[in-house]
Order: C-alpha cells, then structure tokens, then sequence
C-alpha cells in the first residue's frame, strides 16, 4: 500500500463500498417495491438470510451459481407471498408479521443449513473493471460482482417503472390510497400481494450474494442485520429506486470503513468504525422522524405514515 500513500484508504473504501452495498441495493429496491404499493416489510431481514442458505444450497447441489441466485429469488417469492396472503387477512398488522416472518426465516435457514456450513460451493463472476492498473489495490478494488451491476440496472429501471408505465401507476394508486384505486377498479390487496413477492424476491437475490460472493460463505451469522438497516435506508432515500442506489454505495461505504482500515495497516482502534452502519442507520432514523412534518414522498397507505 505504501506506493498508493494516503490514496489506499479511499480506493480501499470504494472497492468496499461496491461489495458491501450490494445486499443493501438488492432488499432496498425489494422494500421500495413493497412499500410503495402501501405494505411494510420488516422480514425482508429472515428472507435474506433464507435466500443466503438456499442459494449456496442449490449452488452447491448443482455446481451452478445462477441456478442458486434464481433459487434464492424463489425463496424470497415465496416468503414475499406467505406475507402478503397474510397481511390481506382483515384486522393483521403487516408490522407484526413483518416481524414473525424474520423469525420464521432466519430459524429455518439455520435449521436447514446446518448441512451446507463446511461445503464450498462456487462463486459467482466478476468483472475486472481494473484492468487497465498494474496496482494490484486497485484491480482488487474495481472487480465488480455482476450482480452489482444487475441491481444498478433494476434501480434504474423501477424508477423508470414508477414513472412513465402503467404497472408502476397501480402500484402508486394502491399505496397512495386504497380507495382510489377501488374506484378505479383495482384489487389492492392483489396488487400488494404481487408487489411484496417481488421485493422478496429481490431480497433473496440479495441474500445469494451474500452466501455466492462477499463474504461467499454460508454462515449463522452472514446477514449481521442488513436487512433491517435497509428499511432505515428506504426512508432516507424518500423511496426512490435511483436514490436507494446511492444511499445503499453510502451504507456499503460505512460498513467497509472498518476492513478497509484494517486493510492499510491502521489497527488503532479500527474496530469502532465496524459500528459504523449501524450508527448511521439509527441518525437516519432519527433524522427522519418528526412528530410534526410529513414524510415526503411517503406512501399515503403505509403504516408508518398513519
């Protein structure tokens, strides 16, 4: 590191941020879906680590990381619909089930995980975007995951789904008011239902990362709460998909902080700053907070806006 100088911590915080952001961005765009069509979910945290387990599973069984990231995205459907078929019960509070589902969640994986702690199953790509440099830091750095990529591509596109189509204007209609969108004949307990299958999904797929590529292990403690720091990340994004993408580059950048202290030799104290997503998980919420003002661009149906 000594040739980079002072230049090491900041590529060490990038190269960081790209592979620590991208469960962020994956259960951040999965919640956005959810949460715009007027539904919390606060288990897209046991739906992670679900996808984690099944993922390096199927990836194992079958010698293919794809089939184990589409396994995962199954997974993350199916606890998406149990959800969603649950909260469409009258008088359920999709907070509390939230809640049961991550504990549903994470139980399972770990019960039927136990197998597939010491097997290695195989990795998933990446793209050395920094070819062009003879430092070996910054190839380390810029070897992007193709998954990243995916999720940047998916921010993008929800965003343009929200705004110009007609699937996106559903989804609106039904978080925005559920009145409304009786009215205007829709069914909006389908609609959630749909839109919280796609965010889990979405989580899975972030969960197969975690288990598929950083840190590419399957492990009890792999999610150490990413999950729930995404629905932090959701709010301080005002529930745009595009602006989940830098928030979620923002919360990877505070989670590789430590590592990447550790990485260039400084070892004083560089343990606190592993707190570091987790600090600015709680002054988002706090941030954002108010018993007096709106929550700008908040869905009219969500739960936490009532």
């Amino acid at each position: 590191m000594n040739e980079l100088g002072l230049w090491a911590i900041p590529i060490a915080v990038l190269g960081g941020a790209i592979r620590v952001s991208t469960p962020f961005l994956f259960v951040s765009l999965g919640e956005v879906l959810t949460e715009r069509s007027g539904r919390i979910n606060l288990g897209l945290e046991g739906t992670l680590v679900i996808g984690a387990m099944v993922g390096y599973a199927v990836a194992y069984l079958s010698g293919s990381p794809w089939l184990g990231v589409l396994a995962a995205a199954a997974a993350g459907s199916a606890f998406g619909l149990i959800h969603g078929l649950i909260c469409s019960l009258p008088r359920v509070n999709d907070i509390a089930i939230g809640i049961a589902m991550m504990i549903l969640g994470t139980g399972l994986a770990f019960y039927f995980g136990k197998p597939f702690v010491q097997p290695v199953a195989p990795d998933l790509p990446s793209i050395p975007l920094g070819w062009w440099s003879s430092i070996p830091q910054v190839e380390a750095a810029l070897n992007v995951n193709v998954l990243f990529l995916i999720g940047a591509a998916a921010a993008f596109a929800l965003w343009w789904m929200f705004k110009t189509t007609r699937i996106g204007l559903v989804i609106r209609v039904v978080g925005d008011s559920t009145d409304a969108a009786r009215a205007m004949g829709l069914r909006p307990a389908v609609v959630r239902t749909l839109a919280t299958m796609a965010g889990g999904a979405f989580a899975g797929v972030g969960g197969a990362y975690l288990s598929l590529f950083y840190p590419g292990s399957w492990n009890e403690g792999i999610s150490s709460g990413q999950g729930l720091m995404a629905v932090a990340l959701v709010i301080f994004a005002r529930w745009n998909p595009v602006a989940c993408f830098g928030a979620a580059l923002l919360f990877g950048g505070a989670g590789a902080l430590g590592p990447s202290l550790q990485s260039v030799g400084i070892s004083q104290g560089y343990h606190l700053f592993f707190t570091a997503p987790y600090v600015l998980t709680l002054g988002v919420l706090i941030a954002t907070s108010s018993t007096t003002r709106a929550m700008t661009g908040a869905p009219g149906e969500l739960s936490i806006t009532k």
